[in-house]
């Protein structure tokens, strides 16, 4: 990729990527030779190994540190709700973010539990995306000032970060962003979502055809993908993933929503995703083969699927957990137990 001088929007984020840092090798070998040293059989932490070695390249030390994750839920309102595409109305997506405000939704009682923060942001829910049957989601200069926006979700200085989403619609919309990024037929991307069943999945899967074929010739470009097809919150999102590569914080990514911005960024550059756990795998039928795609590993598989955030911030349990073993249990050494 050759950095990008056109005088457009999208120009400073795709000359991001030419500068994406890379893991610390040298953390990443002393976190690894620390596990080797440990009071266990090798391996015997299976995926928690792998958990603490990630984390400690990132942060650039041997021993990592999880003391500030912080969910972040982006919500967004959509045009092609319109079509009747959800079994909810519209508006559930301002009520449903009221109910983060007011501590009573899924997400705040898993952020209690693992001592997460948690943010909303409200993406100018009274301002619906364009319908993306008939017209592009967002501008250019839309698109990546949402992006440059989702960025802020650095702002706090998290050490983990965690994002979800909502917004009524954007199953749609993510299913659409598949399609357009790596072809087959809508169907095989569109899923029940909060429920559609019948008629609703019908007026979803032909939204989704509809949409795409609408932007034949322009889904070379994930970016251009991204905004004819995609939505407030997902592309503040692809923003917030790209602020935190930048800043070598790792991510926890959520569901099929979330998943969906970080397609973009892994279809610009297969790197861009180093720095991201999969926090599970969505009941959303196309989850696990786009995470697949991706090269991700989700961390949980309990056939959740409400997003908000709740599979990331679950996550957080593990990861706290791989954090503690590495940094806390003896080394045979210090436990005076023999080695084999």
């Amino acid at each position: 990729m050759q950095r990008t001088a056109t005088g457009l929007p999208f120009d400073d984020i795709r000359n991001l990527f030419l500068d994406l840092p890379a893991a610390n090798a040298e953390a990443e070998a002393a976190a690894r030779a620390r596990q080797g040293q440990l009071v266990k059989p090798p391996g015997a932490l299976g995926r928690l190994e792998e958990i603490a070695v990630q984390i400690a390249g990132w942060q650039g030390r041997e021993i990592p540190r999880i003391d500030r994750p912080t969910v972040a839920v982006f919500a967004g309102t959509h045009g092609v709700a319109k079509r009747g595409v959800s079994p909810y109305p519209a508006e559930v997506t301002k009520q449903m973010v009221a109910t983060f405000t007011d501590g009573k939704a899924a997400v705040n009682q898993i952020c209690g539990v693992f001592g997460a923060g948690l943010r909303v942001f409200d993406l100018a829910l009274d301002i619906p995306t364009r319908d993306i049957v008939e017209e592009d989601a967002l501008t250019e200069a839309e698109c990546a000032a949402t992006m440059a926006f989702g960025m802020e979700a650095l702002a706090g200085e998290p050490d983990l970060l965690c994002l979800g989403e909502m917004g009524i619609g954007n199953t749609t919309v993510a299913a659409a962003i598949y399609h357009g990024l790596y072809g087959g037929t809508a169907a095989e991307w569109v899923g029940p979502g909060t429920g559609a069943t019948g008629t609703v999945l019908a007026a979803k899967i032909a939204a989704v055809e509809q949409a795409v074929a609408r932007c034949a010739g322009h889904l070379d470009d994930p970016l251009e993908v991204l905004r004819r097809l995609g939505g407030r919150e997902l592309a503040a999102m692809a923003g917030a993933i790209l602020a935190a590569r930048m800043q070598r914080v790792p991510v926890v990514l959520d569901g099929y929503v979330v998943t969906a911005a970080a397609a973009v960024l892994h279809a610009l550059d297969p790197r861009a995703l180093d720095h991201c756990f999969a926090g599970h795998v969505s009941a959303e039928p196309a989850h696990g083969r786009v995470l697949e795609r991706l090269g991700l590993k989700p961390l949980l598989d309990l056939g959740m699927r409400l997003g908000e955030g709740s599979g990331a911030a679950l996550s957080i349990g593990v990861i706290k957990a791989a954090i503690a073993c590495h940094a806390g249990m003896a080394t045979f050494a210090e436990a005076g137990v023999a080695d084999a």
